[in-house]
C-alpha cells in the first residue's frame, strides 16, 4: 500500500466511469477557458509498459517528508511550496496559478491542480540547492527512481560523489521526484495525479 504518483493516459483522463478523471477534466478546461487559456485536450493515449522507455510514471512516495519540507521552506516561499508539494493533479500547461476544484482527489476534499512548467522551475531550484547529480534516473516507468534510492545505487553514488544532496537521501528523492514528475508531464503531454 502506500501513496503513487502515476501518469494517466486520455481514456481515463476523460473517463466518467469510476476511476476516471473526467469531470476534473471538464471543470479544468472550464477555468482554462475562463482564464482565456486553450483547453487541455492533447492527452495521450496510455503507453504500454517497457522498462526505461519513459512513456510512464509511476514512483512510490516512501521516504519521510521531514527534510524536503524544511528544504521548500529554506528556499521557496510558502505559496511556491505549496504549489510544488500540494498538488493532487499536475497538467503540462502554463498555469500562473494553481486551480482549485471542488472534486474529492483520493485524499483531500479539493483537486488542486497544477501546471508543470512552474513545478519544473521549482524543482530545479531546489534541485540546484544540492546539487542533485545527473546520475539520478530519467526514465520513471516502473518504480525506477524509488528503487535507486532504496536499493543502494543512490548510497554507492553518494560514497564517491558526497555533497549536500547526499547529506538527506530521503529529501534528495523528492527533489528527484518532482523534478521527474514535471519533466515526464512536459514531455509526454499528460497529466499525473496521485493514487
Amino acid at each position: 500500500m502506500g501513496i503513487y504518483l502515476v501518469s494517466v493516459g486520455a481514456e481515463d483522463w476523460f473517463g466518467e466511469e469510476e476511476g476516471g478523471w473526467g469531470h476534473v477534466a471538464s471543470a479544468l478546461n472550464e477555468e482554462l477557458k475562463r482564464r482565456g487559456l486553450p483547453p487541455y485536450l492533447s492527452v495521450p493515449e496510455k503507453a504500454g509498459f517497457v522498462r526505461g522507455s519513459g512513456q510512464s510514471f509511476e514512483e512510490k512516495l516512501v521516504a519521510s517528508m521531514e527534510g524536503f519540507g524544511a528544504l521548500c521552506e529554506a528556499h521557496l516561499s510558502p505559496g511556491e511550496a505549496d504549489t510544488l508539494c500540494g498538488w493532487t493533479v499536475l497538467v503540462p500547461v502554463p498555469l500562473d496559478e494553481d486551480v482549485r476544484l471542488p472534486f474529492d482527489a483520493g485524499y483531500d476534499d479539493e483537486s488542486l491542480i497544477a501546471g508543470a512548467p512552474r513545478v519544473l522551475a521549482l524543482a530545479e531550484r531546489l534541485a540546484a540547492a544540492i546539487g542533485l547529480p545527473a546520475d539520478v534516473p530519467v526514465a520513471c516507468d516502473n518504480l525506477d527512481l524509488t528503487m535507486w534510492f532504496l536499493d543502494g545505487a543512490a548510497q554507492e553514488l553518494a560514497a564517491t560523489r558526497p555533497g549536500p544532496w547526499s547529506e538527506d537521501l530521503a529529501t534528495a528523492f523528492y527533489v528527484a521526484l518532482y523534478l521527474r514528475a514535471a519533466q515526464h508531464s512536459i514531455r509526454r503531454g499528460c497529466p499525473l495525479v496521485h493514487s
